[in-house]
C-alpha cells in the first residue's frame, strides 16, 4: 500500500454484454443482494433461480441490446468518463489523486477497483453516484465495499461523500442540463415529470430516508428553473412485482397525461447517467405509451452524463472530503 490517497467511484453495475448468460450471471448477482430484496431468503431464492432466472434475463437481453454502443454499455462507458473527468479536475485543482471505477454488481468489481487502488494508495475517498440514498444502493454498495476491507490485514483511513441530494453544485449541474436539453423544444411542456427509481414501501417503513430526499430535490430543482409547482409532478419507475412500492408509478402517471392531451418534458435526476432504466424505459417505452395513450409531446431531459457542470461540480463535492488530505 503506497501512500496516496484514491478516489472509489462507485456505480450500481452492469451486464458485460446484451446476452442471455450475462443477464443471467448480472441478475443472480443482483437479485441475490439481501439489501436490494430482503424477503426471507427460503422464500425468495426459489423463487428467484426457478422462476425469475428462467425467464428475466431473455427478456431483459432484448432490451439492453436495444441501448448497446459500439463501445459497450452506455453506464460503464459513461461511468469511466466521469471518472476521468473527476480526476481531471481534481488535478487542476491541485488535487493530484488515483480514481478507480467499482460496479456493485458485475465488472470492474468493487473488489477489483480498491486491489487497484490499494498498489497506489493509502487512503481512500468513496464516491457513491447516487444522489439520494436507499439502503437497496448507497447502503449496499458501501457494506461491500467495508466487507472488502475488512479483509485487509492493513485497513486504510476512508472517508465517503455523503448523499448529496441537495448540494448547490448536483443541483446546478442538473439545471444546466434542463435548460439546454429544453431549449431545444419549440412547445412549453404542461408538466413536468421528475422520474426517481422506485423502492419497496417496507424500506422506507424500516428507515429509509429516500423519498424524503427525492422530493429535497424535486423541490429545489423546480425552484432553480422556475417551474410553477403544480406543473411538477415526482413519480417513481422500475417499481418491481412484489409488494407496494413508493407511488405514484411514473408509468400510470404518464398514461394518464397521455389522456389529457397533455405535453410533458421527463428527467431522472437520481441517475447521473444514462443507463437502461432512463434510455429504454422512459425514452422508449413510456414515450410510446405516453403517445399511444393520446399525449402531444414528449421530450426526455438527458442524465448529467459528461456535461461540464457536473464534471467541475462532482469535483467541488469530492474536494470537501479531501480536506487535510490533500
Amino acid at each position: 500500500m503506497s501512500d496516496g490517497v484514491g478516489i472509489l467511484v462507485v456505480q450500481v453495475g452492469t451486464p458485460r454484454e446484451p446476452t442471455e448468460p450475462a443477464l443471467k450471471a448480472y441478475l443472480s448477482e443482483f437479485l441475490s443482494d439481501r439489501r436490494v430484496v430482503d424477503l426471507p431468503r427460503a422464500l425468495w431464492l426459489p423463487i428467484l433461480h426457478l422462476r425469475v432466472l428462467r425467464t428475466r434475463p431473455a427478456r431483459s437481453a432484448k432490451l439492453y441490446a436495444k441501448i448497446w454502443t459500439p463501445d459497450g454499455s452506455p453506464l460503464a462507458v459513461t461511468t469511466h468518463r466521469q471518472a476521468e473527468s473527476l480526476r481531471q479536475a481534481l488535478a487542476g485543482r491541485g488535487a493530484a489523486v488515483h480514481v478507480a471505477v467499482g460496479m456493485r454488481y458485475g465488472k470492474p468489481s468493487i473488489q477489483d477497483a480498491l486491489e487497484e487502488l490499494r498498489a497506489v494508495a493509502d487512503r481512500f475517498v468513496i464516491v457513491p453516484m447516487y444522489p439520494q440514498y436507499a439502503g437497496a444502493s448507497t447502503g449496499s454498495s458501501l457494506e461491500r465495499v467495508h466487507t472488502v476491507l475488512a479483509g485487509w490485514r492493513q485497513v486504510p483511513a476512508v472517508r465517503t461523500v455523503p448523499p448529496y441530494f441537495a448540494d448547490s453544485n448536483y443541483l446546478q449541474a442538473l439545471a444546466d442540463v434542463a435548460r439546454r436539453s429544453l431549449a431545444e423544444c419549440d412547445w412549453q411542456p404542461d408538466r413536468y415529470i421528475v422520474s426517481f427509481h422506485g423502492i419497496p414501501q417496507r424500506h422506507v417503513d424500516k428507515g429509509d430516508p429516500y423519498p424524503q430526499h427525492c422530493q429535497r430535490t424535486a423541490d429545489a430543482l423546480a425552484e432553480r428553473l422556475g417551474w410553477p409547482r403544480d406543473r411538477v409532478i415526482l413519480s417513481y419507475q422500475s417499481r418491481g412485482e412484489r409488494g407496494e412500492w413508493l407511488k405514484p408509478f411514473t408509468d400510470e402517471t404518464l398514461a394518464a397525461l397521455g389522456r389529457e392531451q397533455a405535453r410533458v418534458a421527463v428527467m431522472c435526476p437520481g441517475f447521473v447517467a444514462d443507463c437502461l432504466e432512463t434510455l429504454e424505459e422512459i425514452n422508449v417505452t413510456s414515450r410510446e405509451q405516453f403517445i399511444e395513450a393520446g399525449g402531444r409531446d414528449f421530450h426526455y431531459i438527458p442524465c448529467l452524463n459528461d456535461a461540464p457542470a457536473w464534471g467541475s461540480g462532482l469535483a467541488e463535492i469530492v474536494r470537501r472530503e479531501l480536506s487535510g488530505w490533500i
